[in-house]
């Protein structure tokens, strides 16, 4: 398997998952995009674009920092045009970036709510929308992107109605347009983590220090996005993978590697349908 000369536009990657997957896909030599807003250092949060642009580098590939916030149209576009015009083209569009919050309805207040609309459902379908013209001139296309599986259980929507459409309007995009572009070879998944993944999201929004050692490393959604990345798009598409699962079908058996605390007990993470979570060896507290 080998990402080499391949170019990746990835929304959001100036850290955590997003930026996992591009520095995975540059140690093979691939060309990276990073579509994202933060220019300039946050007091709370890691990373810029031109961190990013430099590790991406350093990691043996070649990087496109640039300036970009999905929610609109005109900037998309732009950071679309650069990369084909930087790298001479778009093999695979990685859906990355998301807003978070899980509040119930009465403490959601609006402007919130059109947030996670704008950049988890629409941000995606548009990026999707944009990059598909490109993306039919690749010779193994791909949509990957950072969405749970399709669980129309209440228990995922009453807690945090709003999140919960807003992530799983990401999947319904998922649903949609591998079928829409089957035709064209292009291979769209989903990818979902069965743990809590430590990201900034965690520490700040979703239960800070005690949630993040019950968490795994980023690297676990990297290594499960590059074993998808690598395979034909025209003989895999329409799929929700579940990290863990995916890779233990790809063979690979140790998971502690990933653990941030080793040998503590691990979060599920939110959408992990029970069936699925049961399933497998690793046990998973869901109180999260």
């Amino acid at each position: 398997m080998s990402l080499k000369n391949k170019t990746l536009f990835i929304t959001g990657g100036s850290r955590g998952i997003g930026l996992a997957i591009a520095l995975k896909a540059a140690a093979d030599g691939a060309n990276v995009a990073i579509a994202a807003k933060t220019a300039e250092p946050h007091p709370k949060l890691p990373g810029t674009i031109y961190t990013a642009a430099k590790a991406i580098e350093e990691a043996g590939g070649h990087a496109l920092p640039v300036l970009c916030d999905i929610r609109h149209e005109d900037q998309v576009k732009a950071a679309v045009e650069q990369t084909v015009e930087r790298f001479g083209g778009i093999d695979i569009c990685v859906n990355n970036a998301s807003a978070v919050s899980p509040t119930p309805t009465l403490e959601t207040d609006m402007k919130r709510y059109d947030l996670m609309q704008d950049v988890n459902t629409r941000g995606t379908f548009m990026v999707s929308k944009l990059c598909i013209p490109y993306l039919k001139q690749s010779e193994n296309p791909h949509i990957l992107t950072l969405a749970p599986p399709l669980d129309m259980d209440a228990k995922w929507f009453a807690p945090h109605l709003a999140y919960t459409i807003a992530k799983m309007g990401m999947s319904l995009c998922t649903l949609g347009l591998a079928r829409e572009f089957a035709a064209d070879g292009i291979g769209v998944n989903a990818l979902w983590p069965l743990t809590a993944i430590d990201t900034a999201a965690i520490r700040n929004v979703l239960g800070g220090e005690a949630v993040a050692k019950g968490s795994r490393t980023v690297d676990i959604m990297a290594d499960a996005a590059y074993v998808v990345m690598n395979r034909r798009g025209d003989a895999c598409t329409g799929n929700f993978f579940i990290d863990e699962l995916l890779l233990r079908q790809e063979g690979v058996s140790d998971f502690d590697v990933y653990a941030v605390e080793a040998g503590g007990s691990l979060f599920r993470d939110f959408f992990v349908p029970d069936a699925i979570a049961e399933a497998l060896p690793t046990k998973t507290d869901s109180a999260y």
